[in-house]
């Protein structure tokens, strides 16, 4: 259950224990859990609207996909109500698609209903409204650089095993939340991630979806200057992430919270003592991780090799 107690700023620093694995019920930045999905209407509603215009049009998902310049994954995603649309795909597939003006319209009116376990959410709230979002990930690929292949086989690896309505609800969580990374966002946030290598190494659901994974990760690195990625190398002696995964948000006011989490809970943290002490942490590991440049060379040698 989870429980608050007030720090010295009056902020409430809120933790959470023996409800679900990770961030809600799944190991690794998805903010959902086994338990108060919710599915959004207005995303379904404009995926049924862009698949209608799509099929009138008499283009095939993998045909609009070549003229809008985006994977035909993420049309099927979008079509399924299982992923947000961003402004650049609709400014893309509007003129494809006879400039009804339906995308448009609807974009503005669609909501991120993600499915959230009820005490993430305080933490989801944060991170869409951050001016800069900061993580290491020891366990697997963040949340926010998954792809749809990915998210489904890290959430059947982790016991209990979803159903298939609650396995389609947590990657339309996971899914949802990729559209923080937009450069559209006024400001754009600002994203910092540090990844263990072996966590690629691993090729977490076989090597298909490996292989898709890497393709885009280099696409997201290689396509948004707001993305700063790092891989921490298979050796590293002095580690300073030993105690486990960190993601750090700024709001626009400048005041920084850090949400942690290991087996069975998690913690939002809001203590400035605590959060200097963690800033700290993740300043040392940029300094250990491999650099943007030399990481992106080793994820190009890696997906080389599959």
């Amino acid at each position: 259950m989870a429980y608050g107690n007030t720090d010295n700023n009056g902020e409430v620093n809120v933790e959470v224990n023996g409800e679900v694995n990770g961030e809600g019920g799944e190991v690794g930045g998805g903010g959902f859990a086994c338990g108060e999905p919710e599915a959004s209407a207005s995303l379904r509603a404009f995926g049924a609207v862009l698949q209608a215009l799509r099929e009138h049009a008499g283009f095939s998902r993998e045909e609009l996909a070549e003229i809008v310049r985006f994977s035909k994954h993420t049309i099927a995603s979008i079509e399924q109500g299982r992923r947000m649309p961003d402004d650049e795909f609709v400014a893309r597939a509007e003129p494809a698609l006879g400039n009804t003006g339906a995308l448009r319209r609807a974009l503005p009116h669609l909501t991120r209903q993600p499915g959230l376990a009820r005490w993430f959410r305080r933490w989801a709230r944060l991170e869409a409204e951050a001016i800069s979002l900061y993580t290491y990930e020891c366990r697997l690929v963040p949340g926010l650089l998954q792809t749809e292949a990915y998210a489904r086989a890290v959430s059947l690896s982790v016991p209990p095993v979803p159903d298939a309505v609650t396995l389609d609800q947590r990657v339309s969580a996971r899914l949802a939340r990729q559209e923080l990374m937009s450069v559209k966002r006024k400001p754009p946030t600002a994203f910092s991630f540090i990844v263990e290598q072996a966590v690629l190494e691993r090729h977490t659901g076989g090597e298909d979806v490996t292989r898709e994974l890497f393709d885009h990760l280099l696409e997201v690195i290689e396509g948004n200057w707001n993305v700063e990625f790092q891989l921490m190398p298979l050796r590293q002696p002095v580690h300073a992430g030993l105690d486990g995964p960190l993601m750090l948000a700024e709001t626009t006011d400048n005041r920084w919270y850090v949400y942690s989490e290991g087996q069975n809970n998690g913690r939002l943290i809001a203590d400035a003592k605590e959060i200097s002490v963690l800033q700290q942490r993740y300043a040392k590991l940029r300094s250990q991780a491999l650099t943007p440049a030399d990481s992106l060379g080793l994820l190009k040698r890696m997906r080389g090799a599959l």
